[in-house]
């Protein structure tokens, strides 16, 4: 029986831990088989059936269905393979964190200028 989230005292920010790895293993395992060309072709033409063939549950067959990458860390992934899949569709890191952060990539791009001064 696994325990709940943790709270690390970290608003907002969701930490990718041994529980989040366990819940998580074979979004990220199909997440990394995005290294391939053949796998990325195999995964537009039926995403559907390139979930079930990893075991993904409804929640992040949902999620993947949906974009949502908080979605997707609630159902366990892990931003570094996270950003894989973000690739198939052209997004980049600041893509994605923008949506993580429920802003536009432009005033993204402004908080990180600002926060490296």
């Amino acid at each position: 029986m696994s325990a709940g989230p943790r709270d690390y005292g970290i608003p907002g920010t969701p930490i990718f831990d041994g529980t989040k790895a366990q819940k998580g293993y074979a979004l990220n395992a199909m997440c990394y088989s995005f290294n391939s060309a053949d796998n990325r072709a195999a995964f537009k033409a039926d995403e559907d059936a390139y979930c079930r063939k990893f075991g993904l549950s409804a929640e992040q067959r949902a999620a993947i269905a949906s974009r949502n990458v908080k979605q997707l860390l609630d159902a366990g992934g892990n931003i570094y393979y996270l950003a894989k899949f973000a690739g198939i569709f052209g997004l980049d890191v600041q893509d994605v964190g923008a949506q993580q952060t429920g802003m536009t990539k432009d005033a993204f791009k402004a908080m990180l200028v600002e926060a490296g001064r």
